[in-house]
């Protein structure tokens, strides 16, 4: 047998240089930390000079005896922060109250009661695809700008109402947030905790819903910071947000056209520095959760 072996290898020996095989492209460890910090720095070396590119331009037309672009906004950078500081505050408190709401709303979208889980649908899908401007609107007249209980009045300032009107697209975002991580649970899970007569309750609150949380904190992070960014419509509504300042700035030094791209430069700057770590960090969650397999 051993001779017969070794009379088939010689006349038919291997080759000498197999055919190569197409391996899946894979980034090695070094290329996949790349991006992480350089990028970043890249990124924001890119938007500071954008916007010394356009702070020497507003300079060389500025005339004489007026400040420049960059002095403009170092008197004002005070009351121009307040102002952000404000879109930031109101941002948190709609995604607050978003989420409470949008949590009960997906629990009831994914109810056994039928007429629970219609009502929970039909009020997610109208709040969802409703404009956010439009809701913003609804809410700041459709809501009174003073409450008496008992005999006393309780105003309602317009800042409150942009808290509601951002927050009720959050509610129906988050619904479908909770919805979506519930359903992608393998059916197993149900099963599991049925065999152990747990009611469908604690099946939910224990067993379900603590699995679903880190697949729902990266949309959840997207939905903030499309949140953060829409808070500047507040400003159609008479709310003293950012842009609003920004237009009292410019009008204080004189309605200079030379001003406009610098001040609202500053806006995006502002803006792009809150939000851009904010994208960062949820990618870096869905790569540490495998949320993009």
């Amino acid at each position: 047998m051993t001779s017969h072996m070794s009379s088939l290898s010689a006349v038919n020996p291997a080759p000498a240089n197999p055919m190569p095989v197409l391996l899946p492209f894979q980034l090695g460890a070094r290329q996949r930390r790349f991006p992480t910090w350089r990028a970043t720095l890249l990124h924001g070396c890119g938007i500071v000079g954008l916007g010394l590119v356009i702070a020497g331009t507003a300079h060389a037309q500025s005339g004489p005896g007026q400040l420049s672009a960059i002095g403009v906004i170092i008197k004002w950078f005070p009351l121009l922060m307040s102002g952000f500081l404000f879109n930031v505050l109101i941002s948190l408190l709609s995604m607050a109250l978003g989420t409470v709401a949008g949590l009960g709303l997906g629990l009831g979208a994914i109810s056994h009661n039928t007429l629970l889980r219609q009502v929970a649908w039909g009020i997610t899908q109208f709040f969802r695809n409703a404009p956010w401007l439009v809701l913003l609107f609804f809410a700041m007249f459709m809501i009174p700008f003073q409450f008496t209980i008992f005999g006393t009045t309780i105003p309602f300032p317009d800042w409150v109402k942009a808290v509601i009107g951002f927050a009720l697209p959050v509610m129906a975002n988050m619904s479908e947030i909770v919805r979506g991580a519930v359903k992608s649970l393998p059916s197993g899970q149900w099963e599991a905790a049925e065999s152990l007569a747990f009611s469908r309750r604690q099946t939910m609150w224990m067993i379900i819903l603590p699995q679903c949380v880190k697949r729902m904190i990266p949309p959840w992070m997207n939905l903030y910071t499309l949140v953060a960014m829409a808070t500047v419509q507040a400003s159609i509504v008479g709310v003293t947000e950012m842009l609003t300042l920004i237009a009292q700035v410019h009008a204080a030094e004189g309605g200079r056209p030379d001003l406009l791209a610098p001040l609202y430069g500053f806006a995006m700057l502002c803006f792009f520095i809150y939000c851009y770590p904010i994208e960062l960090w949820t990618r870096r969650l869905e790569r540490r959760f495998h949320l993009h397999q």
